[in-house]
């Protein structure tokens, strides 16, 4: 329970209206701005305007199901026994009366926010391992779930509701954490998710085009905008000097900049003398960089986009640790789950699962894994039902013209036959010079890719990265690639 008078004592800024002084010191039950939420006696409700339903027109029968305490930032007229209190935003609201709420776990907490196109999920893990391995206990909100200690909470947004970003927040306080790692999206910081808070870093990743059209952004402009929004709520701004978008980020911004990069001089970090290497199977790269401090890294992971991943989580954590030893380890021991993720299979050859479902990211991680030079490369993929049957082309086309073999199978079909995905995936396939093969049933793909290796082969399963299911005509079922894996090496 919650005194009004302490819930909206943040919000004068966006206030429009004045609150009945009689209202004031009564006692709010609950926040709810879901209508689908279980409403009790004295709750307040926001009323939030969404894609495809507005909260104000439930504004009345919220008052029946026991709210007192509506706000609205529409004319909602006179609701008999409630408070109608009026705000310029009600997502700006939510996001600070949820503050409140959960009595501003924000506050209690070092917060990092990271922005931009690629990159933001490695690089939370990233900074995670090396603060853990520096003392510190994180928590992570973003695209892969969220984190806290050894419990993983799922999320269907990169950046959730600002009302469950700050209900995580208040759990990770009380479970022991000190820094909270976020991903913010550019959606996240158009809808004010993370509105009220101040992030003691704000880091930009880099910048291209996407998330554009539909309920989205309706063009570049307006989504590299909303990106830049969160460089004006943090102390502190890591930005990637070798991207175009770096100064339209940080122009306004009062916060401390602190640059990265390979390509271009910059203030802050800079990474030297790159060196790819395939050892025991496993594809990873080294690389030294100058800055507030000096050192080597080596990743056991593949890429060269993965040292500006790992040079950024180094600046970052130059704030906390100038233990260089400490950097090198967390940052050696880094894998994220469906982030060109290695599954040991042999010595021989090497193995990684990615998530990449459309034809530039599979263009890109095929390009990564060219620059190994393996014997083969070997990428497996399909594509999702229901969706752009040129998608389903372009990646025929990129996989054919890139791998050496490339292997069609299913992905999740939801409602179409796997064959006929696989029909017009085979049209972009034969647009290339690559051999191919077409098996429906993804576990028989897999087992075929593992069975036939060759010594100096890269094998790529793209398209599930961190699912763990299949959907089929609306049904998800339970599957795991890594289970799959393990399963046909144990009967091996």
């Amino acid at each position: 329970m919650k005194k009004l008078s302490e819930l909206i004592e943040d919000l004068k800024d966006i206030l429009t209206g004045t609150v009945p002084e009689e209202y004031l010191s009564g006692e709010v039950s609950k926040l709810i701005y879901d209508t689908r939420a279980e409403f009790t006696e004295n709750s307040a409700f926001v009323c939030i305007v969404g894609a495809s339903f507005d909260g104000h027109d439930f504004a009345g029968e919220a008052v029946k199901k026991g709210a007192r305490y509506i706000f609205a930032e529409k004319e909602l007229g006179d609701l008999e026994g409630a408070a109608v209190i009026k705000v310029s935003s009600t997502r700006k609201a939510l996001a600070l009366l949820s503050a409140a709420w959960f009595d501003h776990p924000a506050r209690q907490l070092t917060t990092i926010g990271l922005t931009g196109t690629k990159g933001k999920s490695t690089t939370c893990y990233m900074i995670r391992n090396v603060l853990e391995a520096a003392g510190r206990s994180c928590g992570i909100i973003g695209t892969i779930g969220i984190v806290i200690k050894d419990k993983t909470y799922e999320t269907h947004n990169t950046t959730p509701e600002s009302y469950s970003i700050h209900e995580y927040m208040r759990k990770m306080v009380d479970a022991g954490c000190d820094t909270l790692i976020m991903e913010v999206s550019s959606q996240g910081l158009k809808q004010d998710r993370t509105y009220g808070i101040e992030f003691d870093q704000a880091v930009f990743t880099n910048l291209s085009k996407d998330h554009i059209g539909g309920a989205e952004h309706k063009d570049f402009e307006e989504y590299r905008y909303c990106k830049s929004l969160l460089f004006k709520q943090c102390r502190t701004a890591v930005v990637n000097a070798d991207d175009a978008n770096c100064g339209y980020m940080i122009e306004g911004s009062k916060a401390k900049v602190v640059e990265y990069g390979i390509e271009k001089d910059n203030n802050g970090f800079k990474a030297e003398n790159l060196r790819l290497y395939t050892e025991n199977g496993v594809m990873g790269i080294e690389f030294d960089y100058k800055g507030t401090i000096n050192g080597t890294v080596r990743l056991s992971i593949p890429g060269r986009f993965n040292v500006m991943n790992a040079l950024c989580a180094t600046a970052v954590v130059s704030e906390y640790t100038k233990d260089t030893a400490i950097i090198a380890e967390g940052l050696k021991n880094t894998h994220v789950r469906g982030r060109l993720e290695p599954v040991k299979i042999s010595d021989k050859c090497t193995l990684l699962i990615d998530y990449a479902h459309n034809a530039m990211a599979l263009e890109s991680v095929l390009k990564t894994l060219r620059e190994y030079k393996p014997k083969r490369l070997v990428n497996l993929f399909g594509c999702g039902g229901n969706r752009s049957k040129d998608r389903r082309y372009e990646m025929g086309e990129v996989s054919s013209n890139l791998a050496d073999l490339t292997v069609v199978t299913s992905d999740n079909p939801r409602f179409e036959k796997p064959q006929d995905i696989i029909n017009d995936i085979l049209i972009g396939v034969n647009r290339g010079k690559g051999k191919y093969i077409t098996i429906p049933d993804r576990r028989e793909a897999i087992k075929y890719v593992i069975d036939n290796a060759e010594e100096g082969d890269c094998i790529l399963l793209a398209g599930k990265g961190n699912e763990d299911y299949q959907e089929i005509e609306g049904v998800r079922y339970h599957m795991d690639e890594r289970e799959i894996i393990a399963d046909i090496l144990e009967r091996r």
